[in-house]
């Protein structure tokens, strides 16, 4: 007789489940990491997102950053438009697709991208401390797996792949 218990046998707790354990930090992350870019820069975290995604990759479609980013199109759109608004993107004609269009960051937004970054980077740092360097490198590569799977089940979960 087997002792694995089935699924439907055992009482979900939901301070235990680590789908919504992980919902939480990143919660908590971008709670308090808002905090440093909305108080000193009146950005919120989707603006944020868009901005981090052109300082890094430089160029891209609204589409790319959505990718990148993991937000939806209509959070992009909005942010990309309250960017531009502020003068801290710019968007271009794309040539072979022109139902999209190219956004890149402005001088003004080149700016705060390189003001927010060591404000980020302390941010994570701080928030890491203590922690030992071995445990870090375990939990980047746990974190690596649970990121592929959670993108494979995200796009291929059916109930009865459980």
């Amino acid at each position: 007789m087997s002792t694995k218990q089935k699924p439907a046998d055992r009482a979900l707790h939901l301070e235990q489940f680590l789908p919504y354990r992980l919902n939480v930090v990143g919660f908590f992350a971008s709670r308090a990491l808002g905090r440093v870019y909305g108080t000193r820069f009146g950005i919120g975290i989707p603006e944020w997102r868009v901005i981090a995604q052109l300082g890094e990759f430089g160029q891209l479609t609204s589409r790319d950053i959505g990718e990148l980013s993991q937000m939806h199109k209509t959070k992009v759109s909005r942010a990309v438009t309250e960017l531009d608004k502020r003068g801290l993107v710019t968007r271009s004609e794309n040539r072979a697709d022109r139902r999209e269009a190219f956004v890149a960051l402005t001088p003004a937004g080149q700016r705060i991208y390189a003001q927010i970054v060591p404000l980020a980077l302390a941010f994570e740092e701080r928030w890491v401390e203590g922690i030992a360097a071995e445990e870090l490198r375990t939990f980047e590569r746990v974190l690596a797996v649970l990121t592929e799977r959670g993108r494979h089940l995200a796009g291929a979960y059916h109930a009865e792949e459980a």
